[in-house]
């Protein structure tokens, strides 16, 4: 018997709506019994995860720690209905909940101890999942080591735990904080990690790109904006390491809400190559630093520089005069001190304003 059966049987035996929750109130499973459902049940089955409120209202009533069914009270001030809840424990630890809507306190005591070892059954999945997910989280985690030996090693045992058959996709999701990322609604073979503060996922190819979106939308479901960037094909766990690097890259480039692939970058693969000082020194200058303070010129010479030098389409594209477009491009020569009538001028300056909006801008000292 698997989780979501657990809970189908908890609604059946129970005569009552039924949604199994992670101690961290990730939803796991529900089951329907009837039609009575309040804001509390509809928005965990929503979004996936009861709201940080609800989560302080019922740990109120000592939860965590109960070792037997527990009561919570309507709150009809958010149309809260009443509720058994009834601890998901294991070896004296929680590992979730099992909740059953029952406004009118219909579950009896002895109903409900007829239902405490479907709760234990529950805990005892629970628990090895959590564990087998935190130790391929650690092994994956290893894969991204600075240190060769702790990778081959962790590849060696990713290999024997049964992960997911090679080629791969490696994903890395960046959020602006370090939003979790519910376990239990990915498939069992993404194995997943944290890592410099981004979540990187390991993919079979097949199903990578719907894991992706699902990931992805699990975390915008708590209003984080994901950026998001994605290498394959990644032949063997070996080379997961350089997979990370280069998805890292890619989900640095891409705008929130946003998935980019290694491949659909271009030049911006550049920033795989070498830190963002070393790159500022190598693609900038005091003149095209001088451009970069006035951003409506840095944005009519990379318009411009991006459309082949076409001055009609940049005029167009800018919404502007093609006098005043060569008005701009005379002031952009006279700042950046190059011609863009030269091939290598415009090189140089195409590069400049093509990674500077990637790169810290941190540092002392520029090239003349």
């Amino acid at each position: 018997m698997d989780l979501q059966e657990i809970a189908e049987h908890a609604a059946d035996l129970l005569r009552a709506p039924a949604t199994l929750e992670d101690r961290d109130f990730h939803l796991v499973a529900y089951a329907p019994h009837g039609d009575t459902i309040d804001p509390v049940r509809m928005d965990s089955i929503l979004h996936r995860r009861a709201t940080a409120a609800v989560r302080t209202r019922f740990e109120r009533h000592g939860i965590a720690r109960a070792t037997g069914p527990v009561r919570i009270p309507a709150d009809t001030s958010v149309g809260q209905l009443g509720r058994l809840c009834l601890p998901v424990r294991w070896n004296n630890v929680t590992y979730g909940y099992l909740w059953l809507l029952d406004d009118q306190e219909r579950i009896t005591h002895t109903q409900a101890a007829h239902a405490m070892p479907l709760c234990e059954r529950a805990a005892l999945l629970m628990a090895r999942q959590a564990r087998e997910r935190d130790d391929l989280g650690w092994k994956v985690a290893d894969l991204l080591s600075a240190h060769p030996d702790t990778r081959t090693q962790a590849a060696t045992e990713l290999a024997e735990a049964a992960a997911p058959e090679p080629p791969f996709t490696v994903a890395v999701l960046r959020t602006p904080s370090p939003e979790p990322l519910n376990p239990w609604l990915l498939p069992h073979s993404a194995l997943t990690t944290v890592w410099q503060r981004d979540h990187v996922l390991v993919l079979p190819r097949p199903s990578a790109r719907t894991t992706v979106d699902r990931a992805r939308h699990l975390l915008e479901e708590r209003n984080a904006p994901v950026q998001a960037g994605v290498y394959s094909p990644c032949p063997t766990l070996d080379h997961v390491h350089e997979g990370w690097l280069r998805a890292r890259v890619a989900a640095r480039t891409a705008a929130p809400g946003e998935t980019r692939d290694w491949t659909s970058l271009g030049v911006l693969r550049l920033l795989r190559t070498a830190g963002d000082d070393a790159l500022t020194q190598t693609t900038q200058t005091k003149g095209t630093e001088r451009l970069l303070e006035h951003p409506d010129l840095a944005e009519t010479a990379r318009t411009y520089l991006d459309l082949a030098g076409n001055v009609q389409k940049t005029a167009q594209a800018l919404n502007i005069h093609r006098q005043t477009l060569y008005h701009r491009l005379r002031r952009i020569e006279a700042l950046t001190t190059l011609t863009l009538t030269n091939g290598q001028d415009r090189l140089t300056l195409h590069l400049a304003l093509t990674l500077s909006p990637h790169l810290d801008q941190q540092t002392n000292t520029r090239p003349s």
